[in-house]
């Protein structure tokens, strides 16, 4: 029996679990590489693999490997090959082409032209006739792969990727593909549930697709026997007889699996995903199988009768950041669903974003890394027993305080908190006189000093004394409750040791942020009060946003501004409230500009300077995404000039106002160098971020003047966490 060289793609990530699968259908040595398995095996072999491997993209057979160094090397290799034992001068091809690392050919669509041009000429010199082009299904796809100078051609046997299984209507865009859908269930251990007669329910099924393989699973049912259409069916060397034993095989298996198919149940809230999902069933016929109806993630109950088994599902991930509130909620009340309803069963989900699988309220065995297209995403396993329960993490003041209250009541906190009121107490005796001397009116006065009591605690001075609070999320080993009565604790001993109404105390909670979450609105109160710094007047708010609008750790860095800012023009690039805005033109700038994506916080920089009678001055402010205003601004023949910029941005942003993505660590060097084209001659800029792990790349600003000044930009108050900010004087 011939031994072909065999190549099984699939998506990235899932190379272990296709490497298990195709044991299981006898291949014997593989070796796995990036997003693809290698084997040996015969033409029974593959067209096994092409009707029941449930996690492969394609089956490819190597028919060539050859060398790489000009165009005319592929073209050359391609001709070598006696295309005529393989298809009819008349018979349709499609040829796909992919480069890695090669200097020859790095566009894939010419290096496809140029394997079409050899397979057709040489069919036409030889017979007068050549092949058309069928890139839906032709009688043959060809694939070649080129990785710098080594180049490997293969057959399709596969014709177009396995994933589609015959049963989903192509026109219906889905959001998972059907052999990721497999490789969740397997990973999640769904064929010995089956196996022992478990049930499978999808609270949130969408179109089936979870349903669907979680039946062909457990009835034995050949994934590839709803398909009419493969890459060998029309190849000449293709055996006819060999692919009907094993359709006749797999066909008989199905029968017999079907009598001892579970359980398997779906819900879904739209009344048109319900639809779809009964279609797709129908036409797998599995529509005496599968039972699915319109229902609430809330109401979702195990089955009658039903043995515990799995609930699986594929839950929104609340990419837009509008819809992360929704999602987040979403995933809380599934938690609670599964705690009331699931117990005893298993669960596993695929999600994004991880921080919202702690809103499920259960602990999960280690995630593991799956890809849905581009996505990286997180495989959650669950066991959904008592012992496994947690409270969520609370993702707002609001949230946080509500569990408090569930868990512990204010007045019965732990015996530790005295411990933290007199550190407290020692922090703020010493930290106001420092305040007094320095004429600070805010400032902090503990940073998580004991790390039972993980807080930062800043005070405002204005027309009374108010306490913005910052609870740092607790480590996943620290239990629930003990935090609850820790911050309760905290809650109640901050009035008591600064003499004032816990009504003036406000909370936050600050956590892992994916995007810039301080210029999300929390609230919508709309109270203002107003703080002096430096001889300003500054408005802050403590209700509605995560941050107050003030960031204390740049006090000393607006003072400097304010102290240079004489006679000279100034730009303040990511302007967020505009405070440094004010200190420019307090300290005597001829005139400023503001730039910043929010009009919300353009309107409070306005108000800011109003309360200074400044507005009156020559100050300009500008709604932009910052990338775009200055690439635009540096295209000018004459571009703006400024004496001293000040540029600070946030570490992340995927505001739907933005043309793309900002991220500082790949950006700062544009945007360093497009400011610094703004930057009049003799000019500043400083340019400042609070990311942790931020590397300034040197080498590529190498002619610059640069110079690290953030020991000279840390005040006091934060000398405790010295990197709360790096700060850098740029000069050209």
């Amino acid at each position: 029996m011939i031994q072909y060289e065999l190549f099984a793609t699939t998506p990235k990530a899932m190379e272990d679990i296709l490497a298990e699968e195709l044991k299981s259908l006898g291949v014997g040595h593989t070796k796995a590489t990036m997003a693809g398995i290698a084997f040996q095996g015969s033409l029974a072999t593959a067209y096994r693999l092409c009707l029941w491997s449930r996690t492969a993209n394609r089956i490819l057979l190597v028919l060539s490997r050859f060398e790489v160094r000009s165009q005319e090397d592929l073209y050359k290799a391609v001709q070598k090959i006696n295309w005529f034992e393989h298809i009819q001068p008349e018979a349709s091809i499609a040829v796909s082409f992919s480069a890695k690392n090669s200097k020859a050919i790095n566009n894939t669509h010419f290096g496809a032209l140029k394997v079409k041009d050899a397979i057709v000429d040489q069919m036409r010199a030889k017979f007068n006739k050549r092949p058309n082009i069928d890139t839906e299904q032709p009688d043959l796809r060809i694939n070649v792969y080129l990785n710098g100078e080594n180049a490997q051609l293969s057959i399709d046997l596969s014709g177009e990727s396995l994933h589609r299984r015959g049963y989903r209507d192509v026109n219906l865009k889905a959001p998972i593909k059907e052999n990721l859908a497999a490789a969740m269930l397997l990973r999640a251990g769904w064929p010995k549930i089956a196996a022992q007669q478990g049930s499978l329910l999808d609270p949130m099924c969408g179109s089936g697709t979870l349903l669907l393989e979680g039946a062909m699973i457990a009835a034995d049912y050949a994934p590839g026997l709803l398909r009419d259409y493969y890459g060998f069916i029309n190849w000449k060397k293709h055996d006819a007889a060999c692919w009907e034993s094993l359709r006749a095989e797999a066909l008989q298996r199905k029968l017999v699996g079907l009598a001892q198919l579970p359980i398997i149940v779906g819900f879904d809230q739209d009344s048109h995903a319900v639809n779809a999902a009964l279609t797709h069933i129908k036409k797998a016929g599995l529509q005496s199988y599968i039972h699915v109806e319109q229902r609430d993630i809330v109401d979702a109950k195990a089955p009658h009768s039903s043995l515990v088994g799995l609930v699986i599902c594929n839950p929104p991930y609340g990419e837009r950041l509008g819809d992360e509130q929704e999602t987040a909620d979403l995933y809380q009340r599934f938690g609670e669903t599964l705690k009331a309803q699931f117990i005893g069963w298993k669960a596993v989900m695929i999600i994004s974003n991880p921080e919202l699988g702690f809103r499920l309220g259960i602990r999960s065995h280690k995630p593991i890394t799956l890809y849905n297209g581009a996505l990286e995403c997180k495989l959650l396993r669950l066991d959904i027993e008592p012992e496994q329960f947690f409270i969520p993490k609370a993702k707002s003041a609001e949230q946080r305080l509500e569990q408090i209250t569930q868990t512990t009541a204010l007045e019965e906190t732990d015996t530790g908190a005295e411990m933290f009121a007199n550190r407290l107490q020692k922090n703020v005796k010493k930290m106001a006189q420092w305040a007094r001397q320095q004429q600070i009116s805010c400032y902090r006065v503990y940073d998580a000093d004991l790390p039972e009591y993980s807080v930062a605690i800043d005070l405002y001075q204005g027309e009374q004394t108010w306490v913005n609070v910052q609870e740092y999320a607790p480590p996943k080993n620290i239990d629930p409750f003990k935090a609850n009565q820790r911050l309760a604790g905290v809650l109640v001993e901050i009035p008591k040791v600064l003499g004032i109404d816990k009504a003036q105390v406000f909370l936050k909670i600050r956590s892992k942020q994916k995007s810039t979450d301080q210029y999300q609105k929390h609230n919508d109160q709309g109270h203002f009060h107003l703080i002096n710094e430096g001889g300003c007047q500054l408005r802050v708010n403590f209700e509605d946003y995560l941050d107050t609008g003030l960031f204390l750790d740049h006090r000393p860095m607006r003072l400097m501004i304010q102290q240079q800012a004489k006679d000279k023009r100034f730009l303040n690039l990511f302007a967020y409230t505009g405070s440094a805005t004010v200190h420019a033109a307090k300290g005597g700038a001829k005139a400023t500009t503001s730039v910043d994506m929010s009009n919300t916080y353009l309107d409070w920089a306005k108000k800011n300077l109003h309360c200074n009678k400044l507005l009156q001055g020559d100050h300009e402010f500008i709604q932009a995404d910052c990338m775009a205003w200055l690439a635009a601004e540096v295209t000018q023949p004459y571009p703006r000039q400024y004496d001293l910029i000040f540029l600070d941005p946030p570490t992340f942003s995927n505001s739907k106002r933005m043309e793309d993505v900002f991220d500082i660590q790949r950006d700062h060097v544009l945007l360093i160098e497009n400011a610094l084209t703004l930057l009049a001659v003799g000019g500043v800029l400083y340019f400042s971020t609070n990311f942790r792990r931020f590397k300034l790349d040197t080498h590529a600003l190498a002619d610059l003047i640069i110079e690290d000044i953030t020991a000279a930009t840390i005040p006091e108050d934060f000398a405790r966490n010295p990197r709360i900010h790096t700060c850098w004087k740029i000069q050209e």
